[in-house]
């Protein structure tokens, strides 16, 4: 008789991540996740036609989360400590750049995964716009220069996650490194 045990929407999506990490997109598959979960193929086929559904809207959900996180750096007053949480914010769990990039293979082969992948494209937009107080604090306390272009700005901070750390830094002197670099440049300051 085939495995009929209950999973969570939080098991699956934390075994859907991990097996995302361990196999990538083309080694994913319901029945490594049901194996992993426990249960049968059956009781993931209920909830998800195919594969693209599942992670499309698992993508959902880590970015809808992501967000969250970023929304709770107005929390803090001053745009620099504003500017420490969202580098704790963006530098915390590395793996999600990995599963960002393994969400960009997902094929539209429904209307349901068109309509996940309309609304993350929504929620990157989201993503941006959430940041535009983060900004303007910057602007005011006269930090950030006028010259420079938000999405160029938030483009810069976002990508340094991409830079490799093979200086053998600790991945919080790494952080501190890339902060240092954004806030004052590579140059020595001339006398």
């Amino acid at each position: 008789m085939g495995r009929e045990r209950k999973f969570s929407t939080e098991d699956l999506y934390h075994t859907t991540k991990q097996l995302l990490l361990d196999h990538g997109y083309e080694g994913f598959t319901f029945t490594h996740l049901a194996n992993q979960l426990d249960v049968s193929r059956a009781a993931i086929y209920k909830y998800y036609e195919n594969k693209e559904e599942l992670l499309s809207e698992y993508m959902l959900f880590e970015l809808r989360s992501f967000i969250d996180d970023l929304q709770k750096i107005s929390k803090h007053r001053s745009f620099k400590n504003q500017f420490n949480a969202l580098f704790d914010v963006i530098f915390n769990d590395m793996s999600i750049y990995q599963i960002r990039e393994i969400g960009m293979q997902i094929a539209s082969v429904n209307e349901k995964v068109k309509k996940n992948k309309q609304a993350l494209d929504r929620l990157h937009i989201k993503l941006y716009s959430s940041l535009q107080t983060f900004i303007e604090l910057g602007r005011s306390e006269n930090i950030i220069k006028n010259s420079i272009p938000d999405n160029l700005f938030l483009g810069f901070i976002f990508q340094t996650v991409n830079i490799p750390n093979t200086s053998g830094l600790s991945h919080q002197d790494w952080v501190e490194t890339m902060k240092e670099v954004i806030c004052h440049g590579m140059f020595n300051k001339e006398n």
